[in-house]
């Protein structure tokens, strides 16, 4: 048996790059998945695609997780499509960066609203059905600890994500519900090829950065995701796993 097979998973911003990998990885373990976008409706649709003719179960479900309404319609699409639901991937995130000078109210505000108050509206949504057994996995970033210039806000983000985790590993904990992070270092999605990291001396020195000596995949997060929704994580609760190739 698939070490997920029966559990339903909501990934949030899965219409690409790790997201779309979380919810193939996922699949591909036995979930049936979740597919969440806020507004890429053709990715969301490719990645349900190549889930169901995989043999896999998955449906697309729009919304934006940072509105109150629309997170709760994503955890009550889960339930009227599959029934319940036992997994949570906290993957939505706005990626951007400016130096402080740069920084504006419209810059703070939009990646706050996804990258924390998403977070908090999805997992306060979907706490209400998770059993015991449940797993949330919240997709943070290795740049609270590496620190690089013209992030103040993103990684900011990530701080309160790394904070409202741990906090929410003990709350939940009493009804057996578990909260991890995976927190990424330098992958190649469209995300930073976007933000014009991917080809720039910032990626290069990531790379010189890292142990491992290359960028991260998409498929390098995922199997850390995949392996935190399963059993084989059961005694794992609390826990920030960061998946860099090395780079402390």
């Amino acid at each position: 048996m698939s070490k997920l097979e029966g559990k339903v998973a909501v990934v949030t911003g899965a219409s690409k790059g790790i997201g779309a990998a979380i919810a193939k990885s996922l699949a591909k373990d036995g979930a049936a998945v979740v597919v969440n976008y806020a507004s890429s409706k053709a990715g969301a649709d490719a990645v349900v695609a190549a889930i169901t003719s995989a043999g896999g179960k998955a449906i697309a479900v729009q919304g934006d997780v940072s509105k109150a309404a629309q997170a709760q319609g994503l955890i009550e699409a889960a339930i009227n499509a599959f029934g319940r639901i036992d997994v949570l991937v906290n993957n939505s995130g706005v990626y951007e960066f400016a130096a402080i000078e740069e920084v504006t109210e419209e810059h703070y505000r939009r990646l706050f609203d996804v990258n924390v108050l998403g977070v908090l509206l999805a997992t306060q949504a979907a706490a209400k059905h998770l059993g015991e057994g449940g797993s949330v996995i919240n997709i943070s970033s290795a740049i609270t600890h590496v620190l690089t210039p013209t992030a103040a806000a993103y990684a900011g983000t990530k701080g309160a994500l790394n904070a409202i985790s741990g906090v929410l590993a003990n709350e939940l904990a009493p009804r057996k519900i578990r909260v991890n992070v995976v927190s990424p270092g330098f992958v190649v999605t469209e995300g930073t090829h976007t933000a014009g990291v991917v080809g720039s001396d910032m990626e290069a020195g990531f790379i010189a950065q890292t142990p491992l000596g290359r960028a991260g995949q998409p498929d390098d997060i995922a199997g850390v995701v995949a392996f935190l929704a399963s059993d084989d994580a059961r005694w794992l609760t609390g826990e920030n796993i960061t998946a860099s190739g090395g780079v402390r």
